[in-house]
Parts: structure tokens; sequence; C-alpha cells
């Protein structure tokens, strides 16, 4: 289901959107129950609401400020007041032209 930023709430899943990446902030390295890995965090913006868009690994690479892009089979987290989506591994990021 495509959805506008402002409509997102904690805990969808299945989510389809398009927005562009305003800022990508630095690369740190985690520590989860899968082992280590890279993150970092985007800031998408669909021209009214921004919402933080975590980047995985080889995610991390696919994108760079400016680009729009399509999300598909995100889901929503919320992370100290905030939320946050997040692509699981059947999830895509499309960069469009």
């Amino acid at each position: 289901m495509e959805v506008k930023i402002a409509d997102i709430k904690p805990h969808m899943h299945g989510i389809e959107i398009v927005a562009k990446i305003i800022s990508i902030g630095p690369m740190q390295t985690v520590y989860t129950r899968f082992g280590k890995a890279e993150v970092a965090q985007a800031i998408l913006s669909d021209g009214k609401d921004t919402i933080i868009l975590n980047l995985w690994r080889d995610q991390i690479k696919m994108v760079k400020i400016g680009d729009t892009v399509r999300i598909e089979n995100a889901f929503v987290k919320e992370f100290r007041g905030q939320l946050e989506l997040n692509i699981g591994s059947d999830g895509k990021i499309i960069v469009l032209k």
C-alpha cells in the first residue's frame, strides 16, 4: 500500500512510499543479534513531511542525497519517540530516474 509520510503510524508494515533523500548521516557500525552491521540514517521527504529511513549494509551505497526512491515492503518502528522506516529482507529500495 503506497502511503504519504503523514499517514505513517507505528508498527505499520508492507508500506510502499515514493520520496526524496534529503540527507544521509554517517555510517556507523552496530552489533545486532545477527552480528556486526553497518547502518546509516537517511531523511526522506515527500515534499511536505519527513521520516528517518534506516539504511543497512549494501543499502547505504545504493542511494545518494537528491535521489528519488521507491521503497517497497517497508515496516515502521518507533525509536526514542521517532518513527523510523526500515527495509526488511523481503523489501526493496529502487532509485527512480
